[in-house]
């Protein structure tokens, strides 16, 4: 199968297709959806329209407050041409209990897709089940996809490939830790989760990781020793200690974590040319010193931007 012809093959795969977890997609999807980014972002950067979704609407639901996900997707599908309709949980019948199949029904007599960013994931799959139109994961408490998209185009960015590259995330075993370990993983990456006993990643995904990653010829390590986790690392990500809804653990997290800190220590053990990330919003002096988050090394901005342009390829890749 010539180039051509692959591409316009894998097109026709992602068409109608619901964005849950990274687990869903192959090496060849992801990939296409990268490429598909850095167009968008190169045609944005010269001016050049793309309206891909022209007269389409995105339906986009909010459980958990947003900064990056809500003005990255309103921008985004207005950008390719279409609409992006903010649906807050307080204003809708689910609000009230109105069940998710129904809703899902509703809402596909009425859009084009749907991003939800939400507590569950059993929520968000239950309305993708339910849903006739592509159904986009936000974010649960379990993945972050959309957000490892975006950092997989800025490692891709900086360091001008993926394959064969350590990730380093140091901190809580969360929804970042989760995708970011099934996105290395699919993509040939090594990476390394430095986690304190306790609040490492959930045992199942881990073990999916390792599996996709046997396949695509990278390694998923899970250690509590920050030191080992970070040693010749490419990149150093790391996220709030307490995400949204943890807020009254924070005492105990902060104890926890004692010396996961992302400082210049820390960031000494790995390769000199280490990029820095951080999904945002950061705590500096808690997960991540201001040295090391606002130095010369430091991509978080570069990756927030891109969540704009990485959303647009997704949603340009399933709804167009």
């Amino acid at each position: 199968m010539g180039t051509l012809e692959k591409e316009q093959s894998i097109q026709q795969k992602l068409q109608g297709r619901d964005f849950l977890t990274l687990a869903d997609y192959d090496k060849d999807e992801l990939e296409y959806i990268l490429d598909l980014a850095r167009q968008l972002k190169e045609k944005h950067g010269q001016g050049q329209k793309v309206q891909t979704l022209e007269g389409k609407t995105l339906g986009m639901i909010f459980e958990k407050s947003s900064t990056r996900t809500r003005v990255s997707f309103e921008a985004g599908i207005y950008q390719l041409g279409g609409i992006g309709l903010f649906l807050s949980s307080n204003d809708l019948q689910i609000g009230r209990g109105e069940p998710i199949p129904d809703t899902a029904k509703v809402l596909s007599g009425y859009l084009d897709g749907i991003m939800i960013r939400t507590f569950s994931q059993e929520l968000v799959e239950e309305l993708a089940a339910n849903a006739s139109i592509p159904v986009i994961n936000g974010l649960t408490d379990t993945y972050h996809p959309c957000q490892v998209m975006a950092d997989l185009q800025t490692i891709q960015e900086v360091k001008g490939g993926l394959a064969g590259r350590k990730l380093s995330y140091i901190g809580d075993g969360n929804n970042m830790a989760h995708s970011l370990m099934l996105g290395a993983a699919i993509m040939g990456m090594d990476i390394s989760i430095g986690a304190p006993e306790g609040y490492q990643p959930d045992p199942g995904i881990t073990d999916k990781a390792k599996q996709l990653a046997s396949v695509a010829g990278g390694k998923v390590e899970v250690t509590a020793d920050p030191k080992k986790a970070v040693a010749e690392a490419d990149a150093i990500y790391t996220d709030v200690w307490a995400s949204m809804g943890q807020e009254e653990e924070q005492s105990i997290r902060e104890q926890a974590f004692q010396g996961f800190q992302v400082n210049s220590s820390l960031c000494s053990q790995a390769k000199d040319d280490a990029i820095i990330m951080h999904c945002l919003p950061a705590h500096r002096g808690e997960e991540i010193t201001a040295e090391v988050i606002d130095g010369k090394q430091s991509v978080v901005f570069q990756q927030a931007e891109n969540r704009l342009h990485a959303q647009k390829a997704i949603m340009s890749a399933i709804m167009g």
